[in-house]
């Protein structure tokens, strides 16, 4: 495998997944994201993230979730699947550090609560995320209202951010969604990169691995953003591989050919 740091002069590999927060390329709508973040912890109350596969919401969720103070807040961060509510809250439960020892969910609600309280006496507050939401059931969303609520419907307990495709918002719909949906007071969508937008992404990566030239030529920018669809994860695969094309036939400039060599090798 070539390296691309000795074909280019780059000081690191480009458009590495895990890329140090500060030097995340500033998505559109990722302000008004982090802005939403910071309300519903602050408040305790509920927001989502919505967008396609790829288009950089898990990342997001990353950069909010760094901007909190550990003194202050306590992150509780699960992976949805498509189990059960009992499995959610066992989920919780491990992320608390309380190992759920009952399959009740009445009795699990309850040591969740409990170890919230204990969360709070020590002045911090919890939050919870919820990526990949979408994969959720129905039945989870009829009684997920129920993590968020004290008694009677009073002060929230436990703030929460769920992130997930667009197909998450149709299940909120549903009218068993309701008790939870009706709790939610934003929802920020990722949109998909326009051209003008994901040629400034593919110089922001360069840049950020020590890269002093444009690499990537007008046509071999416009094909990734066409053959892309305008999502990150694509985009930073087809960059990566028209790189790689590129650099085996000592080719100093990204073309279009070099990007349509890249898509026969990606899913």
């Amino acid at each position: 495998m070539i390296a691309l740091t000795h074909a280019y002069g780059l000081s690191r590999e480009p458009f590495p997944p895990d890329l140090p927060v500060e030097q995340l390329f500033p998505l559109p709508g990722l302000q008004a994201f982090l802005e939403r973040f910071t309300y519903t912890a602050t408040n305790r109350l509920i927001t989502l993230i919505t967008g396609e596969v790829g288009s950089g919401k898990s990342t997001s969720l990353r950069a909010a979730a760094s901007r909190l103070h550990p003194s202050e807040y306590r992150l509780l961060a699960v992976v949805a699947s498509s189990g059960s509510f009992l499995e959610l809250l066992r989920q919780i439960c491990l992320g608390l550090g309380a190992p759920p020892t009952t399959n009740s969910v009445t009795r699990l609600l309850a040591i969740i609560r409990d170890s919230l309280s204990d969360i709070a006496t020590r002045k911090q507050t919890p939050l919870l995320l919820i990526d990949e939401a979408h994969l959720m059931r129905l039945e989870v969303f009829a009684e997920l209202h129920t993590l968020a609520q004290r008694e009677f419907d009073s002060c929230p307990l436990l703030p929460i951010v769920l992130s997930g495709q667009t197909s998450l918002v149709d299940k909120l719909l549903f009218h068993t969604s309701r008790p939870f949906s009706s709790r939610i007071v934003g929802r920020t969508h990722l949109e998909a990169l326009q051209r003008d937008h994901m040629a400034a992404y593919l110089t922001h990566h360069l840049r950020v691995a020590g890269g002093k030239e444009e690499l990537f030529s007008d046509e071999a920018v416009t094909a990734i953003h066409q053959s892309s669809g305008g999502l990150l994860r694509r985009a930073g695969a087809l960059a990566r591989g028209s790189l790689l094309a590129a650099a085996r036939e000592k080719c100093p400039r990204v073309s279009g050919e070099h990007v349509r060599i890249a898509s026969t090798e990606i899913l």
